[in-house]
Formats: structure tokens, C-alpha cells, sequence
């Protein structure tokens, strides 16, 4: 009996230091236009419509902003809508322990990026006002995985490009902070942009395969186009963007060569996040649980790069973690 061959493209070393230095081209000429229009203060004007996740009227906005959404508000061609749905279904089906493996494993990945991560470290809204924060991606999240947000309303659509432009208001912010290092690269460069979609599509679906969830490979699939369709609106170079799961494998591993070393907003960041955790829970023993979970995700030499506490009592408890109350409630709600 013959099998087929998935055919999957290789990605260099070499081609990921040239995305090291590119933003996201349309969005970043949108910012520029409103800083010549309006200065920073025009920025900060834009950056509170942004915010704002109940008005998607264009109408009040400059021009640049209203023709952006006009070029934009629309899928990909290659967008196979019927396996969104079944993406967004499985999302569904599975939305209890996927918001688990996010909250612990996905986000603290994302964190090892030791270059990308300083933008998050330097904004200091992450580290004072955690929670709000992961509240908001987490709305954003859920948003772009219910299949009546991606209607005629289009809201699933403009809610990503409003975070798309959100992105390219950060990078000019970090570009203009004398804090910024160009030896990162730019501020939400490309390589981190696909690491970070890679983060809600490939790394879910690692954590789902090691928390025991019988998957088929259609559904792995199916989830994979979706969030692949959601990185494009979000701004993620098109040819990034990994076509199967081996080429996420190739992709996500050779990011992690790359990118993954202890730094101080790594280690920040993933405090941060476990001290939220203990605090939304009321409870020492909620942040010792999420701490054993994400060594169980991320292993023992990421999770120490990270300084994440190495708890082996509650880690004899990974079979039931996801069982607990606390996090359908707790890491669903922020993530």
C-alpha cells in the first residue's frame, strides 16, 4: 500500500534573520501616516480606538486608517472556509483544555523568545496590569474561534486588523524608546509574528497531543488552516506561514534554535503570569499548579529558563489539573 508524501518546504537560518528586520509593511505606512498627520499624540488617539472592542466604525477615523481596512478586510485566497469551521468546531470541542494549554504552555513559550520578549518587558502595562491584559488577548482569541463572528458582521475580520494596527503602533512605540536594542531586530518583527501565531495553532496542538486528546489528522489539520488564516489577516508574511504540520515542526524548531535563552523578561513575564494565576485564585497552591503544568509542557530546561518553580508534589497531579475548577474559570477567562 503507498502512502502519500505530505510535501513540506524548508526554512533557513538565513532567511529568518531577513525577517528579523521586517514589520508588517502596510500597517507600519498607516502609523507613519498618522504620525504625520497628528504626531504622537495622533498615535495615542488611534491606539484608544484600537483598544476599544465594541466599535469597528471606520468612519471617524483617518483616511489611511479607513482605506487599510477597506485593502484588508477580506481572507486569503487560498481560505478553505469549510475547514475554518471544522477548526473553529474542534476549538469548541476541545475549548476547556485548550485554554489550559495556552495559559501554561503556549504563552510562557513565547516567552523564551529572548529577543521578541523585550517589547512586552519594556511595555510596562504586562507586568502591572497582567491580568487586563491577558484578558484582552484572551477575548481576542475566543473571538476569532466562533464561527458567527466570521459572518456577515466580519467581526472576527476587523477585530484582527485593529490588533494587526495595535502591533505596528508598538513597534513605532518601541522604535522611538532609547531603550530599544536593534540588535533584537525590529519590534514584532516577522520571525516573532509567525513564532507567536505558531503559539495558538502547532503549540496547542502539541499540548492537546500531550495532555492525551485523540485528535485525527484532519482535525489537526483543519485547526492548523484556520489559525493559519487568522496569522494573514494579522499580518504574518504569507510564505511564513507553515502549509502542513511537519513544515510547523521544521518552522517552530528552528525558531526555538534561534530564539530560546533565559533572559530577565522571560523570567519577568512568566512571574508575572503564575503570580496573576495565584492571585485571580485566591490561592498558592493555584500558582503551584500552573507551574507544575507548564514544566510538564514546556520540560525541565525550558521551564528552568524561564525560573519557572520546580513543584514535584503537584506535579504527580498533571493527571487531574485540567479536572480542577479553577482553570475552565481562571485560564480560559484570560488568555
Amino acid at each position: 500500500m503507498a502512502f502519500a508524501i505530505t510535501p513540506t518546504r524548508t526554512f533557513t537560518s538565513a532567511q529568518l534573520d531577513s525577517y528579523r528586520q521586517i514589520g508588517d509593511p502596510p500597517a507600519d505606512d498607516v502609523i507613519s501616516s498618522v504620525v504625520l498627520g497628528g504626531g504622537r499624540e495622533g498615535v495615542g488617539k488611534l491606539m484608544k480606538w484600537l483598544a476599544d472592542t465594541t466599535d469597528f466604525d471606520t468612519s471617524c477615523q483617518p483616511q489611511v486608517v479607513q482605506q487599510f481596512f477597506v485593502d484588508f478586510a477580506h481572507l486569503p485566497a487560498w481560505a478553505d472556509q469549510v475547514k475554518m469551521r471544522r477548526g473553529m468546531a474542534f476549538y469548541q470541542q476541545h475549548i476547556g483544555v485548550i485554554g489550559l494549554v495556552l495559559g501554561t504552555f503556549s504563552l510562557p513559550y513565547t516567552y523564551l523568545g529572548a529577543n521578541g520578549v523585550q517589547l512586552l518587558w519594556l511595555t510596562d502595562r504586562i507586568r502591572t496590569d497582567t491580568a487586563r491584559r491577558l484578558q484582552e488577548t484572551g477575548e481576542w482569541v475566543f473571538a476569532v474561534n466562533d464561527p458567527k463572528n466570521w459572518g456577515a458582521s466580519q467581526k472576527a475580520t476587523l477585530y484582527t486588523l485593529k490588533i494587526r494596527l495595535i502591533h505596528a503602533a508598538s513597534r513605532w512605540f518601541g522604535l522611538q524608546s532609547d531603550r530599544w536594542n536593534m540588535e533584537w531586530g525590529l519590534p514584532v518583527c516577522q520571525e516573532d509574528m509567525v513564532g507567536t501565531i505558531g503559539s495558538f495553532g502547532y503549540i496547542v496542538l502539541r499540548g492537546l497531543r500531550k495532555m492525551g486528546v485523540a485528535m485525527t489528522s484532519e482535525e489537526e489539520d483543519d485547526y492548523l488552516h484556520h489559525i493559519n488564516v487568522v496569522g494573514y489577516l494579522n499580518g504574518v508574511a504569507e510564505e511564513l506561514l507553515p502549509q502542513n504540520l511537519r513544515e510547523a515542526y521544521h518552522l517552530d524548531k528552528l525558531i526555538s534554535q534561534r530564539q530560546f535563552r533565559s533572559s530577565d523578561a522571560g523570567t519577568g513575564l512568566t512571574k508575572a503570569l503564575l503570580d496573576t494565576i495565584g492571585k485571580q485564585a485566591g490561592s498558592d497552591n493555584a500558582r503551584n499548579l500552573a507551574a507544575a503544568q507548564m514544566r510538564f509542557f514546556l520540560g525541565s530546561e525550558h521551564a528552568d529558563a524561564l525560573n519557572v518553580p520546580d513543584v514535584p508534589v503537584e506535579t504527580r497531579l498533571m493527571s487531574v489539573v485540567s479536572r480542577l475548577p479553577i482553570f475552565p474559570k481562571l485560564i480560559p477567562s484570560q488568555i
